[in-house]
């Protein structure tokens, strides 16, 4: 797994143009001078064409608490979700559960 974070991968594909496949990526990450953890983690995806930004970081895989703030019940509820295959499973949606979205509210008040 990449030591990297989402950010930085979507940020070496500022120029792509989307439907893009993964060696356009690649190619585009290398162009923009990515970083070897950027390639690495874009070497790591499906080889498909993705639709869109959103497509891609959903599909690179790097450190699961990289840059994600989910809780414990989240990652249980990514883990019993099917996902698109190759879709990591910790980037797959999960809504906070009922009583987190509870106390998120209050906290705001």
């Amino acid at each position: 797994m990449a030591h990297t974070n989402v950010e930085e991968v979507l940020a070496a594909l500022d120029d792509v143009d989307f439907p893009a496949g993964k060696d356009e990526l690649l190619e585009a990450a290398s162009s923009s001078g990515a970083s070897a953890e950027v390639r690495a983690a874009l070497r790591g995806i499906p080889p498909e064409e993705y639709a869109n930004r959103q497509e891609v970081a959903r599909s690179v895989r790097v450190d699961p608490d990289s840059d994600l703030d989910h809780s414990a019940a989240q990652h249980a509820e990514q883990a019993r979700q099917g996902g698109r295959p190759g879709q990591s499973q910790y980037l797959r949606e999960a809504p906070k559960p009922p009583v987190e979205e509870e106390l998120h509210r209050r906290d705001e008040r």
